[in-house]
């Protein structure tokens, strides 16, 4: 297998983490998405969606999406479990991570690529009102999730999971965002400092 892989963008980032908490070592190839790598030819015959992660399998099957991903090397390396451990677990785990993709990281992906000046040549057309929109969004989610965090040590239940990946990813791109982390959420910043200070935080 061959992962062409994105650097430190939300996404490609998303399966590092994964493959970090697997213990999976992949062969990689960098592109360079800050000089438009992935939209080259090589890259668009793989996902012509321009977009990355991609792994690229043994028989040269192209999966993109970082969630379809991480749904095969978990079927393929299934300790330790990332996305449920029975039908009802891989159901919550689902429905969080889900939320989570939704409603924050979606959100302070618009408000970056919206309204940041790097992104004016990637995000045609650029709406900087529908930027602004999305900072109280993805900070309204947040309150919400404080709460759910309250009882539980995780996102989906009492194991860290790849919502806990898709949060602690959404909530480091707060930065470039420009959205303040809401250090008066006592259980979402315990829960955050939990999660980063995990070594595959750290992965590359």
């Amino acid at each position: 297998m061959k992962l062409y892989d994105g650097g430190r963008a939300p996404n490609p980032r998303r399966v590092t983490v994964f493959l970090a908490e697997k213990g999976i070592d992949i062969d990689r190839v960098p592109v360079d998405m800050g000089n438009l790598g992935h939209k080259s030819a090589e890259v668009t015959g793989l996902n012509p969606l321009q977009r990355l992660p991609v792994l690229v399998l043994d028989d040269g099957t192209a999966l993109s999406e970082s969630v379809a991903i991480c749904r095969y090397l978990e079927e393929l390396y299934p300790e330790p479990p990332l996305l449920g451990v029975d039908a009802r677990d891989r159901a919550i785990v689902e429905m969080w991570n889900r939320r989570v993709e939704l409603h924050l990281l979606a959100s302070v992906a618009a408000a970056f690529r919206h309204t940041h000046p790097a992104m004016k040549e990637w995000e045609v057309p650029q709406v900087a009102e529908w930027g602004e929109a999305n900072r109280p969004k993805a900070l309204a989610f947040l309150e919400l999730l404080d709460k759910e965090l309250a009882t539980r040590d995780f996102i989906a239940g009492d194991r860290y999971t790849i919502a806990d990946i898709t949060g602690m990813i959404a909530v480091d791109f707060m930065k470039p965002a420009r959205i303040d982390k809401p250090e008066h959420l006592e259980n979402l910043m315990r829960w955050y400092r939990a999660v980063s200070s995990r070594p595959s935080a750290k992965a590359a």
